[in-house]
């Protein structure tokens, strides 16, 4: 019941708000509390700190997928391959953790929430978790960081940032327009001027476009890799999605030559084997995000589809001159050019905005 509420509410904040107009009321509320709150911080009556190593923020003005998670993912990979003792830091939504924990790769998602343990088992970065994000990052510093990657950190105005980057979906845009809880929005779009990057998945500007790219398909029981122009996974799947969009992760597939049977479940769910009961006629294909909450052992043949995200042109050298990481990169790491649009030895295969 509670899942098909939260798919419903998604629904509307992207169609016309009609009955949710009844809460205008709070959307007003919730304005003149946001807009008091960053008053507070940026006045410094409301008390913030700086870890003292360049910070770069990754948010969204709305609530639900806009393509963060990649994006941390590809700046901190990009920011790796230049030589840097990379951290990012997140609250570990969905996690129990209280208080600082660092991620590894064998953390537990029940503990750090599942985009955080993502992050651990897909980047050589330190990932530490907490809902202090001030504090997460100055434990990420005393275990070496030289820069921070703040995940969903745009509205969390404690931590000081030199660097803010905001995601948005270039489909999907701000939805409805109107702020929470009559729309999704967490921030007016006019907060849009002060930011330093402006990313759209799926957009046509070659300036703030990004893309994803489909690498190959990764068997969740063994570790088994096919390439995806050549799977052997037949003409269609049941396609199992439990992030904010996945409409984008089925329209990815059909680009793909693979027509999916869609299974939807609200974002952030934790799957149970009972999920996949049923599931045994067909391959079943998830995203890696779900597969870090999914058992090992399923009554079906499943396998996870391995995306990487496709930057604007020089985005990620001037990321690097923002937070002025140019000079002082060491001069032994690769050209960030490179490292930034690195591609994998087979075969590419874009996905029209991206399946993430």
């Amino acid at each position: 019941m509670f899942d098909r509420l939260a798919l419903a509410l998604e629904r509307a904040w992207f169609q016309q708000p009609r009955l949710l107009l009844l809460l205008l009321p709070l959307e007003w509320l919730f304005a003149a509390l946001t807009a008091f709150r960053r008053m507070a911080f940026d006045k410094g009556w409301f008390a913030s700190g700086h870890p003292g190593v360049p910070v770069i923020v990754v948010g969204n003005l709305t609530v639900g997928g806009t393509g963060k998670t990649p994006v941390v993912l590809g700046i901190t990979q990009s920011l790796v391959a230049t030589g840097y003792r990379v951290a990012v830091v997140s609250r570990g939504y969905g996690g129990s953790a209280r208080g600082v924990v660092q991620v590894t790769a064998q953390s537990d998602y029940r503990e750090v929430g599942d985009e955080a343990l993502l992050i651990a088992k897909s980047s050589d970065a330190l990932v530490v978790v907490g809902r202090d994000r001030l504090a997460a990052a100055r434990r990420a510093v005393e275990l070496g960081a030289q820069v921070i990657v703040a995940d969903d950190g745009l509205q969390h105005y404690a931590l000081q940032r030199d660097v803010e980057v905001v995601t948005s979906d270039a489909v999907l845009g701000f939805g409805n327009g109107h702020l929470l809880p009559v729309g999704p929005l967490r921030e007016p779009p006019s907060r849009l001027a002060t930011v330093d990057f402006f990313l759209q998945r799926g957009g046509q500007d070659p300036h703030s476009g990004t893309s994803y790219v489909a690498t190959h398909f990764r068997r969740l029981s063994d570790g088994e890799i096919r390439n995806v122009a050549d799977s052997g996974l037949g003409s269609s799947v049941h396609a199992v999605a439990a992030i904010a969009q996945p409409q984008r992760f089925f329209d990815g597939l059909r680009a793909l030559g693979i027509e999916p049977v869609e299974h939807r479940f609200v974002d952030h769910r934790v799957f149970t084997v009972g999920d996949f009961e049923g599931l045994q006629n067909l391959p079943v294909v998830m995203t890696a995000k779900d597969a870090v909450k999914c058992p090992t052992t399923l009554p079906c043949d499943a396998w996870v589809l391995e995306m990487e995200i496709r930057f604007p042109d020089n985005f990620v050298q001037q990321l690097l001159r923002r937070a002025g990481l140019v000079q002082e990169a060491p001069s032994s790491g690769p050209d960030v050019t490179d490292a930034a649009h690195e591609r994998p030895d087979h075969e590419d295969h874009q996905l029209s905005g991206g399946a993430l």
